[in-house]
């Protein structure tokens, strides 16, 4: 399957009828709880720690909220723990103002206090810091039982995704004596959310409705359930059959397994969630050229690559590092109309020749060095679609000359070849966010990139360039929407002119639905949420969309 490189961020668990599910629905008629699938990964835990690493799924969410809901597609904010927030005219300082008659699970009232205390938590811990807040936080108080006070080291407005769409609040008088909350499992849960754990087992984490959520008559779905599931294949059959009313799951067999079984009610929607791309070790030749980067793209099939490895479920690209047409309204005027085109071997070899290559008796190029152009490329083994992709990569770069190894790695050797630059060219993609600051900000920033050697964060291809820094602080440090957008518009001419990653496919966000049992899913025509039943929170958002079929 593609996934993400957003580290730890990679997919969950499910399961059905192949004892290790709730039986059958196939044939019956529509009830009142939802069967989820997020991902093979085996036996669940009993761990419902929201800042522990492998946290079951609808602890996120479903159990711990947040205090605004940001749309990752349009950038809207909806409040939901906060009712209201905003920064200070010098951007220092950022106020949250809180929801009232909130209660946790156990009845107790939900304050500022729990608030401050979550945040300060991360603070005494910075292992469950995963957003970084404390790179930025001076202090967070809480003046009154409604109010928040953030006091901020320097300017950094994309934080409030960070603070306010992503950061789980957990209840003060049950976890001020947990420890680590990156080491805490937290076994019987109590939040804010809509839903309660009812049962848990290895096989089959089980939520109720939280009869008592703040949301008068929300959710209308009455129970949840979250089967395991030990591979994908066991996965694939039970969908087909209809036993999962929400799936996430790669197939190229889709239609005829899946869509022509009940094309009534079996659904899917895969928008872009990030751009699969070929990251390359800047750091040493011959990808310090810019003309070889060049040449290397525009060598490449992206049509074939999208119909053949993708199944014609993930388009072609942007070469500007957009996700579009989501985020089309940051789209600069020069690039309206840039697409990567057909492979064009003449002028890769023009570009080649302009930096100092010729080739050698075999075909295969020679650098001003002597040696010839051969390098390798990563990619993780099984993940059937991107080894497809890194083998067409082989074939079309021997076309122009340039010899390029697919080397399959195991998932934690690949990764850490990337994040120590142990590497040439690497298949991979970065995390996305509601806007293309956070794509632009992981994969660009000199602040997450590191010498070879050390640990890289997420600028893998160790990008380093003052203008790049400067749009990206041009960025962060306004709440004006006109010179973000002329910020982003900048990072594009980067991305088309000096092509410091080569993106190739639009990463699919994989969703399969079923109206049969629920109706209001997000699609298409109302993308009120990032759909994968892996998207916290919005899983949380599209649940509490959903009503029971007639």
């Amino acid at each position: 399957m593609s996934l993400l490189l957003v580290l730890g961020a990679l997919l969950a668990a499910c399961g059905g009828a192949n004892g290790n599910g709730n039986g059958s629905t196939q044939g019956s008629s529509s009830h009142n709880y939802l069967t989820i699938q997020t991902g093979p990964n085996g036996d669940f835990t009993r761990n419902f720690g929201p800042y522990a690493p492998n946290a079951n799924p609808g602890t996120q969410g479903m159990v711990y909220e947040t205090l605004l809901y940001v749309n990752g597609f349009s950038n809207k904010v909806t409040p939901w723990l906060a009712t209201d927030y905003k920064f200070s005219s010098d951007n220092k300082t950022l106020t949250f103002t809180l929801r009232q008659n909130v209660k946790w699970s156990d009845g107790k009232p939900f304050t500022s206090a729990d608030v401050a205390f979550t945040l300060n938590l991360l603070k005494k811990y910075p292992a469950a810091d995963s957003n970084g807040l404390w790179n930025y936080f001076n202090s967070v108080t809480a003046p009154d039982d409604h109010t928040v006070v953030i006091s901020m080291k320097k300017v950094y407005t994309p934080i409030l995704w960070n603070v306010g769409g992503t950061t789980y609040i957990v209840p003060e008088h049950l976890w001020q004596s947990v420890g680590d909350p990156s080491k805490y499992t937290n076994p019987n849960p109590v939040g804010t959310g809509p839903f309660v754990l009812k049962n848990f087992s290895s096989q089959l984490v089980d939520y109720t409705k939280n009869t008592s959520y703040w949301q008068a008559g929300l959710p209308k779905v009455g129970e949840l359930r979250y089967p395991s599931y030990n591979s994908n294949q066991s996965l694939e059959l039970d969908m087909d059959k209809g036993e999962l009313d929400w799936v996430s799951l790669f197939t190229p067999n889709l239609q005829k397994g899946y869509v022509d079984r009940d094309p009534t009610h079996n659904k899917y929607w895969f928008p872009p969630n990030n751009a699969v791309s070929l990251i390359m070790n800047l750091s040493k030749a011959p990808f310090n050229n810019v003309n070889v980067r060049k040449a290397i793209s525009i060598a490449l099939d992206r049509d074939q690559m999208s119909k053949v490895a993708e199944s014609n479920f993930e388009a072609v690209a942007s070469p500007t590092g957009l996700l579009l047409p989501a985020q089309k309204d940051f789209l600069a005027a020069d690039y309206q109309n840039t697409t990567w085109q057909a492979p064009d071997v003449a002028q890769a070899t023009k570009l080649m020749e302009s930096a100092g290559y010729k080739k050698g008796s075999d075909g295969i190029y020679v650098g001003p060095d002597g040696k010839k152009l051969s390098f390798n490329i990563n990619v993780v083994t099984g993940w059937s679609d991107w080894v497809t992709i890194c083998q067409m990569v082989n074939s079309q770069l021997k076309a122009i000359g340039i010899q390029a190894n697919v080397t399959a790695l195991a998932y934690n050797s690949y990764i850490s070849a990337l994040n120590l630059g142990s590497f040439d060219m690497s298949i991979g993609s970065f995390s996305s966010g509601p806007t293309p600051f956070y794509t632009f900000n992981s994969m660009l920033s000199k602040s997450h990139t590191a010498p070879i050697g050390q640990q890289a964060a997420s600028n893998f291809e160790r990008w380093m360039d003052p203008a790049t820094d400067k749009l990206l602080d041009q960025y962060a440090s306004t709440t004006d929407t006109n010179a973000q957008k002329q910020a982003i518009q900048g990072l594009e001419k980067i991305m088309v002119e000096q092509v410091p990653v080569i993106t190739l496919v639009n990463g699919a966000a994989w969703n399969e639905y079923s109206t049969k049992n629920f109706t209001g899913w997000p699609t298409v025509d109302n993308p009120y949420a990032v759909p994968p039943p892996w998207q916290h929170p919005d899983d949380e958002q599209v649940v509490l969309h959903l009503t029971p079929a007639k």
